[in-house]
């Protein structure tokens, strides 16, 4: 039993306490992050994809069931939540993104490395890619009723999933000194994307609290929900199951609230959404990993 805890808090630990460090630095400073973030989509992050999909041979078998679970969590959490939303009153469209499009990136990546092992990283970022893609086609059209697929292909991140795959599946292997730049990169994007995180989250206020509180409970409780529910159905062995679960459990994107801002859908309650529940998965991640991790 203790020796579980104390691995929950080596794994939790350096998740937030990065993404601390960045909210402390934040305070003091102020300082505008834009161009570290557009550093960080279209750079760092990308080079992790594409590193974390060539550098081994990419099994499609392997990661089918778990990319179909994924987009059962995504797509699953909203329908979950609708018929309560509407029982409610609440708004769909400023509701139901931030229970649906979740913190794969900035949380879901350093979680998997830490709780797994570098040979996670193919599967983190398996869920990370299907969470983005719908957030960029189901999530916008939730928000302004049009669709952009080749939207999709102007983004690095696609690019350099579609080129890492495509280097996977041909057996293609880089040169030492490119793969070991790529991956360097790549690395960069774990920590900065915590430390991201912290740093957005100052902006966020907590005006509509009651409807955040709600969020913080439901986003984990609605993902956890779906995967349980289409478990029966897939065939994941213990690992991926649990980074499934994990996946499941994790608080909204920092996202939504840069798209409810654009499409000025209720940016204020969004960012209460968001703040809180990435808030609450202090306590909902924690408990997650003690039923997901093998004792």
């Amino acid at each position: 039993m203790l020796e579980l805890f104390l691995r929950i808090l080596g794994i939790i630990f350096p998740v937030f306490a990065i993404a601390a460090c960045g909210s402390v630095w934040g305070r003091r400073h102020r300082p505008d992050m834009s161009v570290v973030n557009r550093l960080n989509m279209e750079v760092f992050a990308p080079a992790l994809v594409f590193w974390a999909l060539s550098d081994k041979p990419f099994d499609f078998v392997l990661y089918r069931d778990l990319a179909v679970g994924g987009i059962a969590v995504v797509l699953g959490s909203g329908l979950l939540m609708l018929p309560l939303c509407r029982a409610l009153g609440i708004n769909l469209k400023t509701f139901l993104p931030p229970m649906m499009f979740n913190n794969s990136g900035n949380m879901g990546i350093p979680l998997a490395l830490f709780a797994f092992g570098e040979q996670a990283l193919q599967a983190a970022v398996v869920l990370f890619i299907i969470e983005m893609v719908l957030h960029f086609t189901v999530g916008l059209y939730m928000l302004d009723h049009r669709t952009r697929p080749l939207q999709l292909l102007r983004m690095p991140m696609i690019q350099a999933t579609i080129l890492g795959i495509a280097c996977s599946a041909s057996g293609i292997a880089l040169p030492a000194p490119f793969a070991n730049t790529i991956k360097l990169l790549g690395q960069v994007s774990i920590p900065l994307l915590l430390f991201a995180l912290g740093v957005r989250l100052l902006d966020v206020n907590l005006r509509d609290w009651k409807l955040g509180v709600f969020g913080a409970i439901a986003c984990p409780a609605a993902g956890v929900a779906c995967v349980l529910l289409v478990r029966p159905w897939l065939s994941l062995d213990a690992d991926q199951f649990a980074q499934l679960l994990i996946f499941g459990a994790l608080p909204p994107a920092v996202l939504n609230v840069l798209l409810a801002e654009q499409y000025r859908q209720e940016p204020d309650r969004v960012a209460s959404v968001v703040m809180l529940g990435n808030l609450g998965s202090l306590v909902a991640i924690p408990l997650t990993l003690w039923f997901a991790l093998p004792r």
